[in-house]
């Protein structure tokens, strides 16, 4: 069964059975884009609501009396449906995830299943959060725009081309049921694809004039009637898109706020609005699609000016007096319409972007991801760092030291236990944020990890499948189980280590302002290796294909990309294609009791 196209896997043979490769550009065409960029992947479960035609079945037999009676019937029936719907119609308006399909949530949704137990905000208070709150309570909570311009008529020089499939609008009128789209980037080019249809052309391919980098599908407001999508360039520009209408409006543009580079954006859980966006000069900037671009300055922390890897404008503000460590603090610079710039939160400012500004490290900040309770981000860079960052207060919780290089890639287990990195030392790590210690390595690659993974279908809690490609054109499997390490030989039995109940807790470490000390230690450097345990592949498949850059896991399948756009579906075994996850994860309050039996 192994072949270029298929692997067997403990669990069965996965096979490909979708391909979308590159289109062939001619070499010596001047305005050919190079794949200077990796390719990324996002994707959204969406159900369209059930077709019912009119079928008169027996009517036709029985005479035109009946059939006028079943219409009049019929009528009367849509009459009062629609007197029951009118009060509603304000409501549905407010947010997409209202509609009736979404009873029947995405599997992008469930990721995090317990959201709504386990975080004690709401949609409405975790907007709050990050917003003025004179605006915020003058804003009708039934309303949320959407994109302004027509990409199909636009003049705008950013948008160089705009191919839609022959009868698009047919197409999506005629689906029925879940729809898996997926979004991912080429070039210059974005594309949109329909999962499992025949058609082999994309939906809808544009072409910008600079190069896509990130992107990002919102499933708080996904419905058949729209998708609201964020794609972030090379030049710092940001697109919101709404491929159902090919509605678009642009953020920060032309680098108003920073023309640095896009490297992520991640639409906040359960927020309607709210987006971060991390960028190549060490800074995540929080946006809220609803407002406009304001005139920003960014504060430089001292000693900023002398790396070489970020560049400063000299009309900025002038340094702080406090030297700032990377190592244990983030640097924010509020806005002058941020609450804590405000002060008293001043009735008549408008708020405009970006919402917070935090800088991270002195280099690149490579990618992040939420928890699962939205609590928490994870943060890597290219200064080899994993943050732990309280996105609400603001500040850093803790920071690890890759083994050796840039950490590359990140995800968060579907339970919120482990964050999984993989980084230049060809390793993937097992973190456990709540316990502040390094897990576990993974050994199986031989040169840069370029993704990482949960398969949320084959975790349990107690296992953990995930997979990783990388730069050797290796796609691995990996199944982690913390009760089965055993510890290195050369540690004691009365080796020390860190528990939730000796140390403070993620949930304890809070403070105020953006370069508060606390006593205990935020710096938590690499042990060796020698000191962890070792987690071994399952399954190893080499590619026959240029550098890999993505991997995804769906329902049924899971996907993998290229740097030059060759995306491959892996139809998942029969018997997994029809699973549903192993256990719903209940992710409360964590105790101690909670991580007994989990270390070695």
């Amino acid at each position: 069964m192994e072949s270029d196209s298929a692997f067997v896997a403990p669990e069965g043979v996965y096979s490909v059975t979708e391909e979308h490769k590159p289109l062939q550009v001619p070499t010596h065409s001047s305005t050919a884009a190079h794949p200077i960029y990796q390719t990324r992947l996002s994707s959204i479960t969406v159900r369209f609501p059930q077709k019912h035609p009119a079928s008169p079945g027996l009517a036709q037999f029985l005479g035109a009396n009946l059939t006028k009676d079943l219409k009049k019937d019929k009528e009367k029936e849509r009459e009062k449906d629609a007197v029951k719907e009118r009060p509603l119609l304000e409501e549905r308006s407010m947010s997409s995830s209202d509609t009736p399909e979404d009873n029947f949530p995405s599997p992008d949704v469930l990721a995090t299943p317990d959201l709504s137990v386990s975080t004690p905000a709401t949609e409405h208070q975790q907007y709050k959060l990050f917003s003025h709150p004179s605006i915020t309570a003058n804003k009708k909570k039934s309303h949320i725009s959407r994109p302004k311009h027509n990409m199909r008529t636009t003049s705008s020089t950013f948008i160089t081309r705009l191919q839609s499939a022959e009868g698009l609008n047919k197409t999506l009128a005629a689906k029925q049921g879940e729809v898996t789209f997926l979004f991912y980037n080429t070039g210059k080019a974005f594309l949109w694809i329909d999962v499992g249809a025949k058609a082999k052309e994309p939906l809808t391919r544009i072409s910008f004039s600079a190069y896509p980098t990130c992107h990002d599908v919102n499933p708080s407001t996904a419905s058949s009637e729209r998708l609201d999508v964020i794609i972030g360039f090379s030049t710092g520009d940001l697109v919101w898109f709404d491929p159902l209408s090919s509605r678009y409006c642009r953020l920060n543009k032309q680098g108003t706020i920073t023309s640095s580079i896009c490297t992520a954006v991640r639409w906040v859980p359960s927020s309607p609005t709210l987006f971060l966006v991390s960028h190549a000069d060490g800074t995540i900037i929080v946006y809220d699609k609803e407002r406009e671009d304001g005139l920003f300055t960014a504060s430089i922390p001292n000693g900023l000016t002398n790396t070489p890897h970020i560049n400063v404008n000299v009309h900025h503000t002038s340094p702080v007096s406090d030297e700032w460590d990377p190592l244990s603090t983030m640097f924010v610079t509020p806005p002058p319409w941020h609450p804590e710039a405000t002060g008293k939160g001043e009735k008549g400012v408008v708020a405009k972007n970006p919402v917070s500004h935090w800088r991270l490290c002195r280099r690149g900040v490579v990618d992040f991801v939420f928890s699962p309770d939205i609590k928490y981000v994870a943060a890597i860079s290219e200064d080899g760092c994993l943050r732990v960052i309280d996105p609400l207060a603001e500040q850093l919780v803790d920071c690890y030291a890759s083994y050796f290089g840039s950490l590359t890639c990140v995800a968060w287990s579907p339970d919120g236990r482990f964050i999984l990195t993989g980084g230049q030392d060809d390793l993937l790590t097992i973190f456990s944020p709540w316990e502040q210690r390094v897990v576990a390595r993974c050994q199986g690659h031989s040169s840069f990890v370029s993704a990482v993974a949960f398969d949320e279908l084959r975790c349990d809690g107690r296992t953990y499948r995930f997979g990783s490609v990388g730069e050797d054109n290796k796609l691995i499997l990996w199944d982690f189980s913390s009760g089965a390490l055993h510890r290195p030989k050369h540690l004691g039995a009365h080796h020390p280590r860190t528990s939730m109940s000796s140390s403070i807790s993620l949930a304890y470490r809070r403070g105020t302002g953006s370069t508060t000390q606390l006593p205990a230690p935020r710096y938590h450097p690499a042990p060796s290796r020698n000191e962890v345990s070792t987690v071994q592949p399952v399954l190893v498949k080499q590619l026959d294909a240029d550098l890999l850059t993505s991997l995804a896991f769906l329902p049924r399948a899971l996907i993998t990309a290229s740097k030059a756009g060759h995306v491959r579906l892996w139809v998942r075994p029969l018997v997994m294609a029809n699973a549903s996850p192993r256990k719903r994860h209940t992710r409360g309050t964590l105790s101690v009791t909670d991580f007994q039996g989990a270390v070695p």
